[in-house]
């Protein structure tokens, strides 16, 4: 199975959302990460065919989705940013709800929910109305009716969005687990939750894509450029605009620096180890560093 994006735009009114984006997605996890504003949402409202695009196609095995409809759309599972609930159902009635919507029988749509509920540790709460629900437990009842129809193609957005870290783990360890035999879109401006899962990771900003790749190999642009030093706390406040601050943490008098810079800021810099993280602060930091241009790996 094959989804291919090809040069697809979305243009609205004054306003370019989406700009020329191609890629090959095959069987696995892809992370699409960029902070908000990239154009993620409305790439992924495309993918699903919610929105046309003004230019280029999406297709699966080279079949216009226009084309294939329904046949398309019962390969498919959402959850969108906010997903749309019923207040005065329980989780229970929400999924078969949902199921009935999808086309399962009544059998498969119970059994398929008792094993969902589980799955996001909502099995206790089941028959509690949804009104009542945790902003984390509604984003696990949504990720659960996502998995209804056991999509081929599992498009997620901001899926960890109200997830306490505890939570998180279990949603990225359920994803690993299902990408056996699916293509699974997940988009997100929350680093680790695409850095421990993600296949492939899609960097996003301002409607197109800067790069892709492994973490690993995303990282490896960032060799030689993040470094760690002390300062005092005078001499932080004239750190020049040409680097990005990493990360800053007081230790007693002094300053404990991690920067982003083409060359050695500093004499008693030291190489560090650099993580997609930095590589994530870079490109969308208010700060620039001009040079590591060069060293990125586009597509």
């Amino acid at each position: 199975m094959e989804l291919t994006l090809e040069d697809i735009s979305k243009r609205f009114t004054g306003f370019t959302a989406v700009d020329g984006v191609s890629a090959r997605m095959h069987t696995g996890v892809y992370g699409l990460l960029g902070a908000n504003g990239a154009g993620k949402t409305t790439l992924m409202r495309m993918i699903c065919g919610i929105l046309n695009p003004t230019s280029g196609r999406v297709s699966l095995d080279g079949q216009d989705i226009a084309a294939l409809g329904e046949r398309y759309r019962n390969l498919l599972g959402y959850l969108p940013q906010d997903f749309g609930y019923y207040p005065n159902f329980s989780a229970e009635e929400f999924l078969l709800y949902v199921a009935a919507l999808k086309g399962l029988s009544n059998t498969a749509a119970k059994r398929k929910s008792r094993e969902l509920l589980e799955q996001v540790a909502l099995t206790e709460s089941a028959r509690k109305k949804i009104r009542t629900f945790s902003g984390g437990m509604k984003q696990r009842l949504g990720i659960a009716q996502a998995l209804l129809n056991d999509p081929r193609i599992l498009v997620l957005d901001e899926p960890t969005a109200g997830l306490d870290p505890k939570e998180r783990v279990r949603f990225r360890n359920m994803i690993a687990n299902l990408a056996k035999d699916k293509i699974i879109l997940l988009s997100t401006h929350i680093v680790p939750d695409v850095e421990s899962i993600a296949d492939q990771i899609l960097i996003m900003k301002k409607g197109r894509f800067l790069m892709s790749g492994t973490a690993q190999e995303l990282t490896s642009s960032m060799v030689g450029c993040v470094w760690n030093y002390r300062l005092t706390p005078d001499e932080v406040e004239r750190v020049g605009g040409d680097v990005v601050i990493s990360n800053l943490k007081h230790d007693g008098p002094y300053v404990e620096l991690r920067v982003i810079s083409a060359s050695q800021p500093a004499a008693d810099a030291t190489p560090a180890v650099p993580t997609l993280e930095d590589l994530y602060l870079y490109h969308f930091s208010d700060s620039a560093v001009p040079s590591l241009g060069q060293r990125e790996a586009h597509l």
